[in-house]
């Protein structure tokens, strides 16, 4: 499993959004704690209620939680040359294969892990192999030879591989009923290519925050935590452009009122709260103030908001990475989640409606 940290993204006024800061496998070893049951927004135990009409009800949330994700297939995410008794090669180039790709198959053989790709790659003894390719969902085959390196004797690809991640987020909402989650209003990206993350598998698990490094203008903040890979509270089925999405294992463990999911069009400029894990496993409602509602978005920057809440300014500055997901209420209503913050103004930041991320998973699920 490579390694995460936070997993908001970063805007710039231009709305650019900067990669996600995770750390990896190769390089660094997770910061994992075992830590207590999720303790969520106070609140009775979520009880069914009435409704005369089709509005969903979902428990925000606003806990933090480690997201672990593995990936479909193999992510290159580089190429490199091989030292080889002939001189330098590299079978990854010369085949074709690009950064972004995604690798599926090795004759025919599924591969989801860079274990499984070694193992074959070493089988064949630089035999010839086919390689299944995703590129920008068209698939491709590919013919090459694995080379072997004169240093170690191994036989490679030339290409640098991944197949998993993790990172802090934050739950946006549990729906009571079915158990569906959602979290982070943004997809999983790689960090090196950008290519949203294929999913095979993932689950959420308890997290606390351990520290704080504070926002500043020009100078995004972010939150410091840990979490445990021991216990699920939940399994993924999608990682999408608009939110992380999975099932709760048990759902009835969720306490909080639940409240109606807004309808983007009554969605209004004005007071707004948040709800946010800063500090440990607690999370607290703070106020903000929604400065502009973009109706026509394409993206996940439906909203502009600005905190006005004293307590997490002193806290974080504003908003900052890792509060990705922290829902946004208004009028009794949930309205959708944090996204994005502006690196140029650490105290505002974008959220996506929690309609369209709801859209998003009955679509891909």
């Amino acid at each position: 499993m490579k390694n995460g940290g936070e997993l908001l993204q970063e805007t710039k006024e231009r709305h650019g959004p900067a990669p996600l800061a995770w750390l990896f496998r190769s390089g660094l070893l997770l910061l994992a704690a075992v830590v207590t049951a999720l303790s969520l927004a106070p609140g009775a135990r979520a009880a069914e209620q009435s409704r005369d009409d089709d509005t969903r009800y979902v428990i925000p949330l606003g806990q933090a939680v480690g997201i672990k994700l593995f990936s479909q297939g193999v992510l290159v995410i580089g190429l490199s040359d091989i030292s080889t008794s002939q001189g330098l090669a590299s079978p990854a180039k010369a085949c074709g294969l690009r950064e972004g790709d995604v690798i599926t198959h090795i004759n025919e053989e599924k591969v989801d892990s860079i274990e499984e790709v070694q193992t074959i790659l070493q089988t064949l003894d630089g035999g010839d192999m086919e390689l299944s390719v995703l590129r920008q969902e068209k698939s491709l085959e590919m013919t090459t030879k694995a080379a072997q390196c004169s240093t170690d004797g191994a036989y490679k690809l030339g290409a640098w591989i991944r197949d998993s991640m993790a990172g802090i987020g934050t739950l946006t909402f549990v729906e009571p009923s079915t158990g569906l989650f959602g979290t982070l209003g943004h997809g999983i990206n790689d960090v090196d290519t950008s290519v949203l993350m294929t999913l095979q598998s993932g689950g959420v698990t308890p997290a606390t925050i351990a520290g704080v490094v504070k926002g500043m203008d020009g100078r995004p903040g972010e939150l410091r935590g840990a979490f445990s890979s021991a216990e699920d509270l939940g399994t993924l089925f999608a990682n999408t452009e608009r939110g992380v999405f999975g099932r709760m294992t048990d759902p009835a463990g969720f306490v909080g009122q639940p409240v109606p999911v807004a309808d983007p069009g009554k969605v209004r400029e004005g007071a707004a709260t948040i709800l946010a894990n800063v500090e440990g496993d607690a999370v607290e409602e703070y106020t903000v103030e929604i400065l502009k509602v973009f109706r026509d978005a394409s993206d996940t920057r439906d909203l502009m908001l600005k905190v006005t809440d004293r307590r997490l300014l002193d806290r974080t500055g504003g908003i900052v990475q890792g509060m990705s997901g922290s829902p946004i209420l208004q009028d009794g209503k949930l309205v959708g989640a944090v996204t994005h913050v502006l690196v140029d103004h650490a105290d505002r930041g974008y959220g996506i409606f929690a309609q369209h991320m709801l859209e998003a998973a009955e679509k891909a699920g």
